[in-house]
């Protein structure tokens, strides 16, 4: 996985989530002889379709776990050798983070910090983990129509509590590896879609929306911009990076490319429906409602630092990746009924 690596078990937290999940569906068939540990609190986002999948893999373990409790982290790391972490856990819908901070706090902030205490403990020990951060393009805050998009040098300026819960983590990372010599990546993404996604997001919500005949809500005028990435590509994004062995105190944007409003996309959805799947009539479903607050305007990132590095790009279209959502998303109706 890595080059002049001897990396044969990986913990990942959040691993049951929508790209942790997809992280590991895909590694755990490519990388056979790396048994792959996965430490998740199964919360409210999570499908038991999902572990029924990863369970397929015999190189994939379960493990019930919150970050926040680091007596059972520091169980894990004495009944397992862990040479790696990926570390995906977070809490990480903006709403949520509005009306309930703290969880955003405890979850973003001190889960790392607890993951961040035991690699240090290990170091002493002499037990050398990388340490790969996963974080979003929200810690860079809000972009105009002609601003220049977000760089691995953009600085930082969250608006929400979810935005600067996990910039307070990136940052411990960074602090880690500066202070106590931790091999770190952070990646930073923009918005992820695809197949397996919580109906809390915006593009599930839709489709899920559109076929059970519900209001899809906007928010404000809807002309808020967003760079999306299919959660396959960001994997692969992820992979290439481990192939280069990009490991050494390094952070990479990684961002699909393709800036859209969010009504502009809502009515992209709305017209697959109509065209290949029959609801028809969706737009009158469309409600303005009150603008979130703190919402951030645009988003884009410039991954150039990613392309040149790595030769990564994203392996199909936008519309063609979103057609293969929607697709999906209408063959598995029942996914999230628990």
């Amino acid at each position: 996985m890595i080059p002049n690596s001897k990396i044969n078990r990986i913990l990942v937290t959040g691993g049951m989530g929508f790209i942790g999940s997809s992280f590991l569906l895909k590694c755990c068939k490519k990388f056979p002889n790396i048994e792959f540990i996965n430490a998740d609190n199964l919360s409210y986002s999570f499908s038991p379709k999902t572990q029924e999948e990863l369970n397929l893999h015999k190189n994939h373990s379960f493990l019930k776990t919150d970050i926040c409790d680091i007596d059972a982290l520091e169980n894990i790391f004495r009944n397992y050798q862990i040479n790696m972490i990926v570390h995906f856990a977070a809490e990480s819908h903006v709403d949520n983070s509005i009306e309930a901070p703290l969880r955003f706090i405890n979850t973003n902030i001190s889960g790392t910090f607890n993951l961040l205490t035991i690699v240090k403990q290990q170091q002493e020990k002499g037990n050398s983990i990388y340490f790969h951060h996963i974080s979003t393009d929200e810690v860079y805050g809000s972009l105009n129509e002609i601003e220049s998009p977000f760089t691995e040098k953009s600085n930082f300026a969250p608006s929400s509590p979810y935005s600067a819960t996990k910039a307070a983590s990136d940052l411990l990372v960074e602090a880690w590896g500066k202070t106590y010599g931790l091999k770190y990546l952070i990646t930073n993404c923009s918005n992820n879609f695809g197949p397996r996604q919580f109906s809390e997001k915006l593009i599930p919500k839709v489709i899920h929306n559109c076929i059970n005949k519900e209001n899809i809500p906007i928010y404000g005028s809807g002309s808020n911009i967003r760079d999306w990435l299919y959660v396959e590509d960001h994997i692969d994004a992820i992979l290439s990076l481990y192939k280069k062995g990009l490991f050494i105190n390094e952070r990479f944007n990684i961002g699909g490319g393709y800036e859209v409003t969010n009504i502009e996309i809502v009515k992209i959805i709305l017209g697959i429906l109509e065209k290949d799947h029959g609801y028809s009539g969706s737009e009158m479903l469309i409600k303005y409602v009150e603008d979130r607050k703190g919402h951030d305007f645009r988003y884009s990132i410039n991954n150039s630092k990613l392309r040149l590095a790595t030769g990564w790009k994203p392996v199909a279209s936008f519309h063609e990746q979103l057609k293969t959502t929607i697709n999906w998303y209408v063959k598995n109706k029942n996914w999230w009924k628990k």
